[in-house]
């Protein structure tokens, strides 16, 4: 008997069974991939805003300041360059801080391009979520008691129950959801729930938040509570519209801000959406590449040899990711928005001084529709394979070289200012840069 024949017919049948439940039409999985060899999110060390944060703090390089208002609230926001003017407030009892949270005393959130925290008004921790370039989002709390040395402490099992599902398309990742919610904060989840993005109507987005700013005659489910379930049929969308001052629904004072805008809620929606699809598109071309490296010694194959069946897969998630940061399924505005500060995001500008970042708000939210985590050390962080066919793919379609209906939401002009902006502000990408017109 061949030994080594055996050894390698048992890996191509572990090969065959670890691929069957993901056979299918590309819907995400929930099969804990980030406890994959190719993966390891639970062994892996991160490397991301918060380590980085940690290591400076331990070094005596910067510390953290407390106060009676918000415990480490300010100083953390303040070390990570996180603006106040991104703050979001949300009242239903949609995190693990649920005894505090309140349409009284909602949850803030803050967010930059990178790095997402959490707090309440007497919470026990501030919470945070950080975009990690090998592991997706990784979770941690920082305890609110005022200690010599601040520990941000990594969360795993506990996150992971609600952060790790279909949902965050089967990866560690971000959710933002709409609920209808009764008077006291608790989610009513026998009238469905909807994960916010910027793909969703306006009308199944923010149930269970605050949003302040005018969007004339679009509807959300925004600012508003219902006595119970029976109500959810006859909510008056009209009660929580265009309201720019939350006076009288809750106390702002214990905030850093007295919004929650809605430009900042839209901005948040794509992020997290984004994120979630760099993680899968990274998560799921490590894993293809892996099986691939089993099957090329089960069967016998050069080293290097990327098979069909592996190369359909990294394109599978690579073309969901770059409908993503294209923003083909965004749903278009149909009246303008304005918010209630001065929120806005940052990316590179090139010589005319255009940025992927610059919001439009009168028909969709970016002036550009080219998602500026484009920049993001995640996406950067890609496999080459990915990350050479968004490119070849993305340039494909900026440039006209083929038409295809699913990226009808672009126009010539918007093709050309996307290429010319990229051209100019990243450079690796810089295929057919000598062909532009």
């Amino acid at each position: 008997m061949n030994i080594n024949r055996v050894m390698r017919s048992a890996a191509l049948i572990m090969m065959v069974s670890g691929l069957l439940p993901l056979i299918g039409a590309g819907i995400p999985q929930t099969e804990h991939d980030c406890e994959d060899p190719a993966i390891n999110y639970y062994g892996s060390t991160p490397a991301n805003e918060i380590t980085e944060l940690q290591h400076r703090l331990d070094n005596g390089d910067v510390h953290l300041e407390f106060n009676s208002k918000n415990g480490y609230l300010s100083s953390v926001l303040h070390n990570l360059k996180i603006p106040l003017s991104s703050q979001l407030l949300v009242f239903s009892k949609t995190s693990f801080q649920r005894d505090v949270i309140s349409p009284r005393t909602p949850r803030a959130l803050y967010f930059n391009e990178r790095t997402y925290i959490g707090w309440v008004p007497n919470g026990s921790v501030v919470e945070v979520a950080a975009q990690d370039p090998k592991l997706g989002t990784v979770f941690y709390t920082l305890n609110q008691q005022q200690a010599n040395k601040p520990k941000f402490e990594r969360k795993t099992d506990d996150c992971l129950q609600c952060h790790d599902s279909n949902l965050t398309r089967g990866v560690p990742g971000l959710l933002m959801r709409s609920v209808y919610t009764d008077h006291a904060g608790q989610a009513i989840f026998s009238e469905g729930s909807y994960a916010t993005t910027d793909e969703s109507p306006l009308k199944e987005r923010w149930g269970g938040w605050y949003v302040t700013g005018k969007h004339g005659l679009q509807r959300h489910m925004g600012n508003q509570t219902v006595e119970s379930a029976a109500q959810v049929p006859t909510m008056n969308l009209n009660l929580g519209a265009n309201i720019t001052s939350l006076e009288g629904k809750v106390d702002t004072n214990p905030y850093l801000a007295k919004t929650s805008d809605i430009a900042a809620l839209m901005v948040a929606e794509h992020q997290t959406h984004i994120h979630n699809l760099i993680t899968r598109a990274s998560y799921e071309t490590r894993r293809a590449l892996r099986y691939n490296s089993v099957m090329n010694e089960a069967l016998d194959r050069p080293g290097g040899t990327i098979s069909e069946s592996t190369t359909h897969r990294i394109e599978g998630v690579g073309e969901s990711l770059l409908q993503g940061i294209l923003m083909v399924k965004e749903q278009p505005l149909t009246s303008p928005i304005t918010g209630t500060s001065k929120f806005k995001p940052d990316a590179l500008k090139d010589s005319l001084g255009r940025s992927l970042a610059d919001l439009d708000l009168k028909t969709r939210l970016f002036r550009y529709p080219c998602s500026f985590l484009i920049y993001s050390p995640e996406f950067d962080s890609l496999p080459i394979l990915v990350k050479e066919y968004i490119y070849r793919r993305l340039f494909e379609v900026l440039s006209e070289k083929k038409q295809q209906a699913e990226f009808s939401n672009l126009s010539h002009e918007d093709r050309q200012n996307i290429l010319k902006i990229l051209l100019a502000t990243k450079p690796d990408f810089t295929a057919g840069k000598n062909t532009l017109p």
